[in-house]
């Protein structure tokens, strides 16, 4: 799941603190070295936007099968995973977006990283709020997304560790926004019909650019 650009109430880690004294505003130049590092996270976002399945490729729509062993290599996908997730700056990825059709996703909670491995919705809040969404495959497209606000999701760890979340706001829309990618499920099947029109305007170069 992608940032979303604009400001918003959720915030995370890689946010900068505004704090300035009143009446006072500084409009330096940025120095040399805070352009190359500008330069630096842009061409690791561009870098990992290349490597993350985009809109138009079959795997996206495919559903993920369930991971059966736990084995060293869960873990090393997992930790690339969160890296490209981080460079991407966004705050959630599903295996098939990087073209693994296994049923696991990384997400940043706030304070670190997580692996979900085999997830499931066991319980949902009959309470929906309705927020835009982002995804890191779908470029800028963003659209409101219906959601319950409170859930109980179930899994394992990387290394197969059961876990059991309860999750609201944020939290709870980032994983229930991965667990669609695992189902083959997008942001747009989810929109009302005319953001979906909309939604899929903007994205038909990419989809042209697919085939």
């Amino acid at each position: 799941m992608a940032t979303a650009e604009h400001d918003h109430e959720h915030d995370h880690d890689h946010d900068h603190d505004h704090d300035a004294a009143v009446d006072v505003v500084v409009d330096a130049p940025a120095t040399q070295e805070e352009a190359r590092e500008a330069a630096e996270r842009e061409a690791r976002k561009r870098m990992a936007l290349a490597q993350i399945r985009q809109y138009g490729d079959p795997v996206l729509r495919m559903r993920a099968a369930e991971v059966e062993v736990f084995d060293e290599e869960l873990p090393r996908i997992a930790e690339r995973m969160i890296g490209l997730m981080h460079d991407a700056d966004g705050i959630g990825l599903a295996a098939t977006q990087v073209g693994i059709l296994r049923r696991f996703f990384v997400f940043h909670d706030g304070e670190s990283d997580r692996v979900l491995v085999n997830p499931v919705l066991a319980q949902a809040s009959s309470k929906t709020e309705v927020d835009d969404e982002g995804c890191l495959s779908l470029g800028a497209v963003r659209v409101d997304v219906e959601r319950p606000i409170g859930i109980t999701i179930e899994g394992s760890d990387a290394s197969g560790a059961p876990v059991s979340l309860e999750l609201d706001g944020l939290l709870a829309r980032v994983v229930q926004h991965e667990l669609d990618h695992l189902d083959g499920v997008l942001i747009v099947d989810r929109a009302d019909p005319e953001s979906r029109r909309q939604a899929l305007r903007q994205l038909r170069p990419r989809l042209l650019l697919s085939r």
